[in-house]
């Protein structure tokens, strides 16, 4: 029961945490290029997860590390890329909602390449909430006419790396802490990273820029909550449940994302509310477990 229970107040932390980082990434974009947010978002983020996880990287074996650097890069390297470059033409409310394919392709994943079994009901939860998705998303196209939804291969791109990533952890890592894998991945993550910033001149363009000024606190909360912490609390989630659970999350980060987005100016519309409650029953129908016959009986 105790486990029950932290799963779902990790579940709901997390989706008001990543609910409100796609309106941080739009903000931070007024002052800085999509290359220079992600590769602050991971340098900032790793710089605070080597202050108070480097003790946990003597936990890893070698065997750990050759995971850790595929888990790594495809959750912790090149997501937060992917959803800068998607936001300078996609609103934060349909990233966000793009964002709500990760379980499939958890489920897709773990069945093909990790041997994950799932029952009728599961799978039935995971299509109803895709459904619920395809229908955000025709409204959001609706609404939103002039955006070009090509972009949003990059957001599908960063769901895949995060099914790969929950699915490698649960099977490979899960005798790790949480903060052992969260600081190891982006431990890989920070040099590339920081080439790439580089690269983009960010540190001499930021000294005479006040855009930069203003848009780096964006960056800084972006990195901090929403990266660091939410990536360890996400990691204990992952231990704590099945990836389908853990995966579930970014069924509720769009019902955040889009409201702060609203709130910020953004179109919202009856039918996207509704597409967000279909979303919240297939939640819920993947996560339900039948009633114990004997409890009933007692």
């Amino acid at each position: 029961m105790k486990n029950i229970d932290q799963k779902w107040l990790y579940l709901i932390t997390l989706s008001f945490i990543w609910g409100s980082s796609f309106i941080l990434i739009k903000r931070s974009l007024v002052g800085y290029t999509p290359l220079q947010v992600g590769g602050l978002r991971i340098v900032f983020a790793s710089t605070l997860l080597f202050i108070i996880g480097f003790r946990s990287l003597k936990t890893l074996s070698k065997t750990d590390w050759k995971w850790i650097a595929i888990a790594g890069l495809c959750s912790s390297f090149f997501p937060p890329f992917f959803f800068a470059l998607a936001q300078t033409e996609i609103s934060s409310g349909i990233t966000s909602i793009l964002n709500s394919v990760a379980p499939l392709f958890t489920t897709l994943v773990g069945i093909a390449l990790f041997g994950l079994m799932l029952k009728g009901r599961q799978v039935l939860g995971v299509l109803i909430g895709l459904f619920g998705t395809v229908v955000l998303i025709a409204a959001g196209m609706e609404n939103n006419v002039n955006q070009n939804y090509w972009y949003s291969l990059f957001i599908i791109f960063a769901a895949l790396g995060y099914a790969f990533n929950i699915n490698i952890i649960k099977k490979y890592l899960s005798h790790l802490s949480p903060l052992a894998v969260t600081t190891a991945s982006f431990g890989v993550a920070f040099f590339p990273a920081l080439i790439i910033l580089m690269y983009t001149g960010v540190f001499q363009q930021f000294v005479h820029n006040s855009a930069m000024h203003q848009a780096v606190w964006y960056i800084m909360a972006l990195a901090f909550l929403g990266t660091a912490l939410a990536n360890i609390l996400f990691n204990k989630l992952i231990k704590l449940s099945s990836p389908v659970f853990a995966a579930s999350v970014t069924y509720l980060i769009p019902l955040v994302a889009v409201l702060f987005g609203f709130l910020d100016g953004e179109n919202i519309s009856f039918i996207q509310l509704l597409g967000g409650l279909i979303i919240l029953f297939g939640v819920w129908l993947v996560n339900r477990k039948k009633p114990n016959l004997n409890e009933k009986i007692k």
